[in-house]
C-alpha cells in the first residue's frame, strides 16, 4: 500500500540578513501558522537569537560570523559559497517568500541568490522586502536600490516597503526600536495576507494555483492593509487598503489582484462583495481578482482588508497621484479625475498611493486634462499636509 500523499503547499519563510530574520521571529511570535521557516545570515550572533526552524550561518569562511560590514558583496558571496545547503533547504516547497532588508549586506547581497536558488527548484518566489529609512544614510538609500533592482529580476513577484512612508502612521514620539518594529510588521502583513489564504480554510476559500496564477512572473506588486470597525467596516477597510499611505503608486491597470478580508464569525458575504467590489473598480477592468474571506474570532468585530496588486503593463505600477494622503482638491471630489497616467512626482521607487475611489472612475476626457489642474512645483507632490513630514522629518531639517 503506497504511503499517504501530502496534498498541503509547502510554503517556506526565509529572512535573508539582519532585517530579514528579524521579520521571521516576529512571524513566529504573532503565530504564523502553516508555514516553515527558515533564518540566513552571516552575524552567528544574531542567528543564535532567532526562533526559525531552519537556521543557516553562511559565509563561515568568509566573515568568521561576524556580519558582512554592510557590503552587499560579501553577503553575495557568502551566499553562493553556501548554495548548496541553501538549496537543500528549500527543497519540496511549493511557494518561498524571501524577506529581507534593502540596504545594508547580507540581505541586500543575499536575498537575490537564495531567491534565484528557489525559483530554478519550480517553486513560486515572492520577495517582501523594506527600503530604508531616510535617516539611515544615501549609502544605505543606493545599496538598496541596487538589491531591488537584482531581486526583482530573480522572483515572480517583488513587494517593497518603503519604510519612510511609517513616518506618516506613526506617532511623533515613536521610538527609533518600535519604528523598526512597524516595519516587521509590515513585512509579516503582506507574507500573512498571502498565507492565510492558502493555509486557514475560508468562508471563500482559495488554494495554491488560484494564487498562483495572479502572483507567477508578475513583477512588481503592490500592498496595501486596512483595517476597520463599525458601520460599513468592510468597505471602510478595503477604502483603507487602496489608498494606504505605506504605497507610493497606484493599482490602476494592476490585471493580477489578491484579495484578502478577515473578520469573526458575523462576517457577512454582502460585507465581502462590497468591498470586493471596491477594490475590483479601483484595479484594470480586465483584471483577474481572486480573493478570500477567512474567518478568524480572534479579531471580534474587527474586518482587515489586504490587497497585493500586480501584473502591471511594462511590470511596473503607474506614477502616483497628488491627492495622497486625503488631500484632494474640492474639484476632484466634484468631478471624476481621468488617470494620470503622465504625471510623476519624485519618489522612493516602485511602490505607491491610490486615490479615493470616485477619483478612479474612468472618464472619456483626454489624458491632457490634467493640464488644466493648478500648476504643482515638481518637488512638492503632496499638498500641505502630514505627509510633507514623509520626505523631510524634522530631526533631519
Amino acid at each position: 500500500m503506497a504511503a499517504p500523499q501530502n496534498y498541503l503547499a509547502v510554503i517556506k519563510v526565509i529572512g535573508v540578513g539582519g532585517g530579514g530574520v528579524n521579520a521571521i521571529n516576529r512571524m513566529i511570535e504573532v503565530g504564523l501558522k502553516g508555514v516553515e521557516f527558515i533564518a540566513i545570515n552571516t552575524d552567528a550572533q544574531a542567528l543564535l537569537m532567532s526562533d526559525a526552524d531552519v537556521k543557516l550561518d553562511v559565509g563561515r569562511e568568509l566573515t568568521r560570523g561576524l556580519g558582512a560590514g554592510a557590503n552587499p558583496a560579501v553577503g553575495r558571496k557568502a551566499a553562493e559559497d553556501h548554495r548548496e545547503e541553501i538549496e537543500e533547504v528549500l527543497k519540496g516547497a511549493d511557494m518561498v517568500f524571501v524577506t529581507a532588508g534593502e540596504g545594508g549586506g547580507t540581505g541586500t547581497g543575499g536575498a537575490p541568490v537564495v531567491a534565484n536558488i528557489a525559483r530554478s527548484l519550480g517553486a513560486l518566489t515572492i520577495g517582501v522586502v523594506t527600503r530604508p529609512f531616510t535617516f539611515e544614510g544615501r549609502r544605505r538609500a543606493n545599496q538598496a536600490e541596487d538589491g531591488i533592482a537584482e531581486l526583482r529580476e530573480e522572483v515572480d513577484t517583488l513587494i517593497v516597503i518603503p519604510n519612510d512612508r511609517l513616518l506618516s502612521i506613526s506617532d511623533r514620539q515613536v521610538s527609533v526600536l518600535d519604528a523598526f518594529k512597524s516595519a516587521d510588521q509590515v513585512l509579516l502583513s503582506g507574507v500573512q495576507g498571502i498565507t492565510d489564504l492558502i493555509t486557514t480554510p475560508g468562508l471563500i476559500n482559495l488554494d495554491f494555483a488560484d494564487v498562483k496564477s495572479v502572483m507567477s512572473e508578475a513583477g512588481s506588486a503592490l500592498m496595501g492593509i486596512g483595517s476597520a470597525r463599525g458601520d460599513d467596516r468592510a468597505v471602510a477597510a478595503a477604502e483603507m487598503a487602496i489608498s494606504s499611505p505605506l504605497l507610493e503608486a497606484s493599482i490602476d491597470g494592476a490585471r493580477g489582484v489578491l484579495l484578502s478580508i478577515s473578520g469573526g464569525s458575523d462576517l457577512g458575504l454582502f460585507e465581502i462583495n462590497e468591498a470586493a467590489q471596491l477594490v475590483s473598480e479601483a484595479a484594470h477592468p480586465e483584471a483577474n481578482i481572486i480573493f478570500g474571506a477567512v474567518i478568524d474570532d480572534a479579531l471580534g468585530d474587527e474586518v482587515r482588508v489586504t490587497v497585493i496588486a500586480a501584473g502591471f503593463d511594462g511590470g511596473q505600477p503607474p506614477a502616483k497621484r497628488d491627492n495622497i494622503l486625503g488631500s484632494t482638491s474640492a474639484k476632484q471630489r466634484e468631478e471624476p479625475a481621468p488617470v494620470r497616467a503622465s504625471e510623476s512626482r519624485p519618489s522612493f521607487g516602485s511602490l505607491g498611493s491610490v486615490t479615493p475611489k470616485e477619483a478612479q472612475e474612468p472618464t472619456p476626457e483626454p489624458v491632457n486634462e490634467v493640464q488644466v489642474a493648478p500648476p504643482v512645483p515638481p518637488s512638492r507632490a503632496y499638498s500641505d499636509s502630514a505627509a510633507e513630514e514623509l520626505d523631510v522629518p524634522d530631526f533631519l531639517k
